[in-house]
């Protein structure tokens, strides 16, 4: 990649001009006055007008809206966040923080959304940096600037855009600094704006805001909705996409099934979800496998749990254990079908005025019953159940919500989510699963480095549920006649 002339600090509006510092060992030894002058003229101006709002406009000011009501006389204020290096002067791809993209639409670094109270609500500002300035030379000169990572929108852009007053974000840590009255900030983002409000916010009042925002995300609107079924629909579109090239994993390893999901991912969204979990073999029996450097052998399982995740942040968490030959042996079956028989059972759980952990209840019921029949755990299974030994081998909790983290609503209130009631709206993964570690004595040897797990996304809705990855077959039998017509 090519390398800028200077850092990316340049100065401010609050700053006294300074002449731009040389990157060390760059080619270039300055800038002659000469051709400063001349990179400050000769531009056309691309303004651009009659911009319509973002799709979600309506449902963002509704969000925000809701959030002023529950905290009303206080200063609210939500950072996207910033750059990150990944290596000395390269960064990591930028991913705005759910809090605020929830909330405005907007996904560029550097922003803060700021709820200014007054009577009767809030005045919303999006802070955001403007175009690079053409006058200091930052739209050329900068490692942020214009003609290095492209355009930025202008402020009267951006405001068309996401219908909020905007503002120049590089002012606003000292109005931060010198505001008064109750503040909240929803920390973890920017550094720079939580040092301005030090003295001003206090961590308990702060997590509060957190956990609003983030209960605020349990139950989706129609919007969100919609981006769920279409992050589901490009999963799915990604898992046929590996089937038809399994012959060329096995070739090489299981980077090859991670790099070909991830094509579909960036081609019809804006990343994977989440790390591509491509695990082949008695990988499949690591929870969170994604190293994915793994052998690709025909005769055993690919576990592959993958999410593309829409260019509005919404993400699928979808899992299917995959015979790589194209059919189950015998014993691959017998534990793909228990596994099978268990989501079924906690599909059927989910539904309006259910508790959330019926679900979960009912999936390790099944798995529980299978491991007591094959002998591998002496029963009763209200025995079992009572001591979680079939934990051994089914290890994780059957699902969690889902929406813009992979791990939605995290932050909520265990009443409000894992002791609270399902609501229509709400969307949660069901992925149980059995797995039989390479080197566990406890089981037959023919069970070991066997791993399986099944996980859908399921939609509540008025009358029961949908799913809404349902485009790609679960049952075991179906799986091997869908990558049958796949491969050729």
């Amino acid at each position: 990649m090519a390398e800028e002339l200077t850092p990316d600090a340049l100065e401010t509006p609050e700053t006294e001009e300074e002449p731009m510092k040389q990157r060390k060992n760059g080619l270039y030894p300055g800038v002659s006055d000469e051709l400063a002058a001349n990179m400050k003229s000769g531009w056309a101006d691309t303004e651009l007008t009659d911009l319509e709002p973002i799709a979600q406009a309506g449902h963002t000011a509704e969000r925000r809206a809701a959030l002023s009501a529950r905290f009303p006389g206080e200063r609210l204020v939500i950072p996207a966040g910033n750059l990150k290096i990944r290596s000395n002067d390269t960064e990591y791809s930028f991913r705005a923080a759910t809090e605020y993209a929830y909330l405005t639409g907007n996904q560029t670094e550097d922003g803060v959304l700021v709820l200014e109270p007054k009577d009767g609500g809030h005045d919303a500002t999006l802070y955001l940096l403007p175009r690079s300035d053409r006058e200091n030379g930052e739209f050329w000169l900068s490692g942020q600037g214009e003609l290095w990572v492209g355009r930025r929108h202008s402020l009267t852009e951006a405001a068309a855009l996401y219908a909020i007053p905007t503002a120049d974000v590089r002012e606003l840590p000292a109005k931060l600094a010198e505001a008064t009255g109750p503040v909240r900030v929803v920390r973890g983002h920017d550094a720079g704006i939580e040092k301005a409000l030090t003295d001003k916010v206090t961590a308990e009042r702060d997590e509060e805001l957190r956990v609003y925002l983030s209960e605020a995300r349990l139950v989706k609107d129609a919007f969100e909705v919609a981006e769920l079924e279409k992050a589901c629909a490009s999963t799915a579109r990604g898992f046929e996409d590996v089937v038809k090239v399994l012959d060329k994993a096995q070739a090489t390893s299981e980077r090859y099934i991670e790099g070909t999901f991830f094509l579909r991912a960036r081609v019809e969204g804006n990343d994977v979800g989440y790390g591509t979990i491509a695990a082949a073999g008695p990988h499949a029996c690591t929870l969170h496998w994604v190293r994915n450097d793994g052998p690709v052998r025909s005769g055993d399982l690919l576990l592959l749990d993958a999410g593309v995740e829409t260019n509005e942040l919404y993400t699928a968490d979808v899992t299917r254990t995959l015979p790589i030959s194209g059919t189950f042996t015998d014993i691959q079956r017998k534990i793909y079908d228990a596994v099978y028989e268990a989501q079924e059972a906690g599909i059927a759980a989910v539904k309006p005025g259910a508790k959330f952990r019926d679900f979960h209840d009912a999936a390790q019921r099944v798995l529980a019953e299978k491991l007591v029949e094959w002998g591998l755990v002496e029963g009763p299974v209200e025995r079992v159940l009572e001591l979680g030994l079939q934990r051994r081998w089914t290890l994780h909790g059957t699902g969690h919500m889902l929406g813009m983290d992979v791990h939605d609503c995290a932050a909520a209130r265990t009443e409000a989510y894992v002791a609270g009631t399902l609501e229509p709206g709400m969307c949660l993964t069901v992925e149980p699963g059995l797995y039989f570690q390479a080197d566990d004595l406890t089981v037959p040897e023919e069970y070991r480095g066997i791993g399986v797990r099944i996980e859908d996304d399921i939609l509540v809705t008025e009358d029961g549920n949908r799913n809404l990855s349902d485009g790609l077959p679960r049952r075991s039998d179906e799986v091997e006649a869908w990558m049958a017509g796949l491969k050729g």
